[in-house]
């Protein structure tokens, strides 16, 4: 299988994305380096958008920033129409400064702390509330004209047990039980306005899945809407849309999960009297994932009498869903893709872990140090899940359009990873 796909390109060999040499980026931006297509992000913006108002009139996607936060990234999403799925103050501020209006913020949060939902009142922005407790301090703080509750619809999925974010086990959202006295509190106090959410998992590739929840969700919309006597101006069905990671999977059919996701949600909501409301949808991974490629150099080949290892410059401080997840990236030798693929190494980062493995077992092209490779797909939960572990600098990103390219994050320093410590302490009683 051709893992090279759109912005993705071989010339000779070498590797460019979206128009742009890789060895002329990291000749003048280092590496680890992170690479972003722009038009990528548009093109499964625009893909996603279209199958779903192919079926129903009133959509709103809500991009799950989590996912990848820097500003470039959500400026080009703002600018394609999006809203933003929050789910920090912090994540609230850095999309508010990068050009999102209050009304496009939906904050869903876990763990919330009361003086961190004073400041989401004090953003303006709409507040999915994941417990009673959560409620009730809100409550005390203001009566907010709108208000969405996160139900758990006791149906989880996604690619490892980590990403699952419904069914009995997990801690988020609220159970069927206790909706209807959550949306009794919340009217009682004042609230005006609904909306109504689930989130199952991330990296869902089939729809039943989808499905499965979807009805046992919209059940339980009926059961508020019956005994609360809500209206719903929104249903939010989260996110969890996933790519393929290895060449030989196949990307999920978004037409056809847009007509059986919308078919299920059009006919459940006439048949409960739920009437039209918006539709939101949460991607994330599925619109900057596979727009974006990590860059490493390799810098020591070591061979044991057991296994031969690549050694490179971006650990799990750069790109920790490997070690975390078990994840699949694939990975080219992008200064030799034509050479052939006759040698197995275990890609190995600089961290002091045994754990620091970024893939095992692969065939590639014979190595040199020097080499340059690159990490597919990495665009989702890479440089935000990042760290200065071991007192290692972030990664530099850079982001890439039609041949022409420009720094969007600065490498980290030293000194930006000294900032704000003390040799000496200030005592104080």
């Amino acid at each position: 299988m051709n893992p090279l796909k759109d912005p993705l390109e071989n010339r000779n060999g070498q590797l460019f994305i979206d128009g742009v040499s890789a060895q002329t980026l990291v000749a003048k931006f280092d590496t680890p380096l992170y690479v972003i297509s722009e038009r990528r992000i548009r093109n499964n913006y625009q893909r996603l958008q279209q199958a779903l108002s192919r079926n129903y009139g009133k959509i709103k996607i809500f991009y799950a920033m989590k996912a990848n936060s820097n500003l470039a990234v959500l400026k080009i999403l703002e600018s394609e129409g999006a809203n933003v799925d929050a789910v920090s103050p912090g994540e609230v501020a850095t999309a508010l400064k990068s050009g999102f209006s209050a009304d496009r913020i939906l904050f869903t949060g876990t763990s919330v702390r009361t003086d961190e939902l004073k400041f989401l009142v004090d953003s303006g922005v709409t507040i999915n509330v994941d417990s009673q407790s959560q409620l009730e301090r809100l409550l005390k703080i203001t009566v907010p004209k709108t208000l969405s509750v996160r139900v758990n619809p006791e149906v989880g999925a996604g690619h490892h047990e980590h990403c699952i974010t419904a069914g009995k086990q997990s801690k988020f959202g609220i159970w069927e039980q206790d909706a209807v006295k959550a949306y009794e509190t919340a009217k009682k106090a004042g609230v005006q306005h609904f909306g109504i959410h689930m989130h199952i998992g991330s990296g869902i590739l089939d729809a039943e899945p989808f499905l499965m929840a979807l009805e046992k969700f919209l059940s339980v919309a009926k059961l508020v809407h019956d005994q609360a006597g809500v209206d719903f101006d929104f249903i939010d069905v989260g996110g969890g849309l996933g790519i393929p990671y290895k060449p030989e999977e196949k990307p999920l059919d978004v037409q056809y999960f847009s007509d059986k996701v919308l078919s299920l949600f059009k006919a459940k909501t006439r048949e409960y009297g739920l009437g039209e409301p918006f539709l939101h949808v949460e991607p994330g991974r599925y619109l900057v994932a596979d727009a974006c490629v990590l860059l490493t150099a390799v810098n020591t080949v070591k061979v044991t009498p057991f296994r031969k290892f690549a050694c490179v410059d971006a650990g799990f401080n750069t790109l920790v869903r490997p070690a975390m997840y078990g994840s699949y990236h694939h990975i080219l030798a992008a200064n030799k893709l034509n050479a052939p693929a006759e040698e197995t190494y275990d890609v190995a980062g600089p961290i002091c872990e045994s754990g620091d493995l970024l893939a095992k077992d692969r065939k590639l092209p014979k190595l040199e140090e020097g080499d340059l490779l690159a990490v597919l797909n990495a665009g989702a939960y890479g440089f935000s899940m990042s760290s200065p572990y071991n007192t290692r600098s972030r990664a530099a990103e850079v982001m890439v359009k039609e041949g022409k390219f420009g720094l969007v994050r600065e490498r980290e320093r030293l000194e930006d990873l000294l900032r704000g410590q003390t040799e000496t302490v200030e005592w104080m009683q």
